[in-house]
């Protein structure tokens, strides 16, 4: 049995039962269909591995127009899948004509059983070939633009971003196995990009794997990949992301998320530096530059029992901290302005400019998410914002996410000017709904407005 499906298109029901009878003894899936209007609808719908096409739909015409139409459609939708034309009414000419226009093959009714079975498999064949040279091709022209793409620096000229850029630069041309953590948000991955790119590796590829998203289930085929037969569905051999980073850099994310048994697996590869394939006793060497993050204290969770010490001193040769973005002093301005640049030239909005108020805005708030939630909230505000300024009423600070501690930290006066904030964002600057809501009277809600600099 071939893993195809097959599209089958005649006008005549007798000879699309025998065709379906046929070609159902050989392939996964067959369907047939009496009107070629409907072609177009099944190919959106699946995906099919070869057509057999009439070459006409109506009792008075034996020219073959309508099939090479319909051909010249199909070919439109995808250029890849192999269409086989089959007629009553041969020839010479009209062979020639269906092939130069992009059918692989013509058929004469009544047909030989035999013969066109083997037809069939062969542009079943051909679609896979063509299809996987395409993908390879994606792939390669994917790897290329990884492999040349332009640097992405961590943005800022804080003191602990000047260190850590120091530290990245002297750690990336080593083989250290290097751990990097901080909060969501903070920039980890754009880290582990710096050291692959100034490493002796950077011109081979860089892997990374989301370890969070990874069903515990599945973690053995995605990482050490598996052979054919292994489990159900393994139609054929798969290379995993291990095997696949051979000679490149490997960034585990997420490290903090694998469970007890998962963090046993991937330890004995990192120690050996070898995988098994699923459903394999072949060992496959691998060699790779190891990079992991987190968000997670390993380290309080390696005493809790959760995290594996042997796992935490094999992929902690150095360990590099990125400081959270409230920690980053004027980097924050840096980096709003540079969003800003980016977003104004994305949605063709030149001119942009944060006012006093917008900056004033921008310090107060604690930044729970980080880089990433300033990303968004100048994204929204850029978007947002009709004229060329943007205030403090611009931005839409996402209130529903940040923790306790982060809305309830520092000194009575910063949780009571951060109060005021959101209920003047709230109201959108309405003082009487905003005096209502607090429960002061509007002389005391300007006195707090003066106070705090709002």
């Amino acid at each position: 049995m071939t893993d195809a499906r097959i599209l089958v298109v005649d006008d005549n029901k007798n000879v699309l039962t025998a065709l379906d009878m046929l070609l159902s003894r050989e392939f996964t899936r067959v369907v047939c269909i009496s009107r070629p209007g409907q072609i177009l609808s099944e190919l959106e719908r699946e995906k099919f591995g070869a057509v057999l096409l009439d070459m006409n739909y109506s009792a008075d015409q034996k020219t073959g127009n309508e099939g090479l139409y319909w051909l010249r459609e199909i070919v439109k939708f995808d250029s890849h899948l192999s269409v086989v034309m089959i007629t009553a009414f041969g020839e010479i000419q009209l062979a020639v004509t269906a092939l130069k226009d992009g059918a692989i093959d013509f058929v004469l009714k009544p047909w030989d059983n035999q013969k066109l079975m083997a037809t069939m498999k062969t542009a079943v064949r051909l679609t896979k070939s063509r299809r996987k040279v395409i993908s390879l091709q994606r792939d390669k022209d994917t790897l290329k633009a990884e492999l040349k793409g332009k640097p992405v620096k961590l943005i800022g000229k804080s003191r602990a971003v000047t260190e850590l850029m120091t530290l990245v630069q002297k750690v990336a041309p080593t083989p250290a196995d290097v751990l990097i953590t901080g909060e969501n948000g903070t920039g980890k991955e754009l880290i582990a990009r710096e050291l692959h790119r100034l490493s002796r590796r950077v011109g081979e590829i860089m892997v990374t794997v989301d370890l969070g998203a990874v069903p515990e289930t599945l973690f053995e085929s995605e990482l050490f990949g598996h052979e054919k037969g292994a489990f159900t569905d393994a139609h054929a051999a798969r290379c995993g992301k291990i095997e696949a980073a051979h000679g490149g850099t490997l960034f585990f994310d997420e490290i903090g998320n694998l469970t007890l048994p998962l963090q046993a697996k991937l330890l004995s590869v990192l120690q050996n530096r070898s995988i098994n394939r699923v459903g394999s006793s072949k060992t496959i060497p691998v060699d790779v530059r190891l990079l992991c993050a987190t968000n997670m204290d390993l380290n309080v969770m390696v005493e809790e029992g959760n995290f594996r010490m042997d796992l935490l001193y094999r992929i902690n040769t150095i360990q590099l901290e990125i400081p959270p973005l409230r920690e980053r002093g004027d980097d924050l301005l840096l980096l709003a302005a540079y969003f800003l640049h980016l977003f104004s030239a994305r949605y063709n909005k030149p001119g942009l400019k944060l006012d006093e108020s917008a900056e004033k805005a921008l310090r107060r708030w604690r930044w729970p998410g980080n880089v990433r939630e300033l990303q968004h909230c100048m994204e929204r505000a850029v978007i947002l914002t009709d004229g060329k300024i943007i205030t403090e009423y611009s931005f839409q600070f996402n209130t529903t996410t940040s923790s306790d501690s982060a809305s309830f930290e520092g000194s009575l006066e910063e949780v009571e000017s951060r109060l005021f904030q959101y209920a003047i964002r709230k109201h959108n600057g309405n003082m009487t709904a905003v005096a209502s809501q607090l429960g002061i009277s509007r002389q005391t809600l300007y006195n707090k407005i003066k106070k705090y600099g709002l």
